[in-house]
């Protein structure tokens, strides 16, 4: 039996200065992503395309919903393996190609950065990305590669790092 899911979104545009959408130039990008329970996001286009530096775009959510699922996913691996991850950073990267009728994502690249409690942990560690590739819904989701180039530390040693091959 198939399981499905369904993520209500609300998006509303708050960039009307008061003549509408009159000329391009004429109204801001602004808007707020929504949906029932977390606070809003404020949100804009990328500042190439006349958004606001400091608001969230939608090129940027996509690679936050990338990592983030990934992260989830990898955590979920490592619980079920044994492997006590004690601490996580990603700096993922998304790019993005712009063509004459608009642009698509070329890839994103995942770049986390695992800490694991154990130097026995770290080779189990390093593989459960690509584990987590494949649960990862989102990526799953995507019509452009999702690569991975993950570093893995042990707790309390400063200088032991064991680097992933791209995945």
């Amino acid at each position: 039996m198939t399981r499905t899911h369904s993520y209500p979104v609300t998006v509303t545009w708050t960039g009307n200065g008061g003549t509408g959408t009159s000329g391009y130039r004429d109204y801001a990008r602004d808007h707020e992503v929504a949906a029932d329970g977390p606070a809003p996001i404020a949100a804009s286009s990328d500042p190439a395309f006349r958004g606001d530096r400091g608001r969230w775009n939608p090129e940027q959510l996509l690679v936050g919903a990338l990592s983030q699922c990934h992260m989830l996913s990898y955590l979920h691996k490592c619980a079920e393996a044994g492997v006590v991850v004690t601490s996580y950073t990603d700096h993922a990267v998304g790019t993005m190609a712009e063509t004459a009728g608009g642009g698509h994502f070329t890839e994103t690249v995942l770049r986390p950065e695992v800490t694991v409690a154990a130097a026995e942990m770290a080779e189990d560690a390093l593989r459960l990305h690509h584990d987590a590739h494949e649960a990862c819904f989102v990526a799953a989701s995507v019509n452009f590669p999702v690569r991975h180039e993950p570093v893995v530390r042990v707790e309390g040693d400063v200088e032991g790092r064991v680097e992933g091959g791209e995945d």
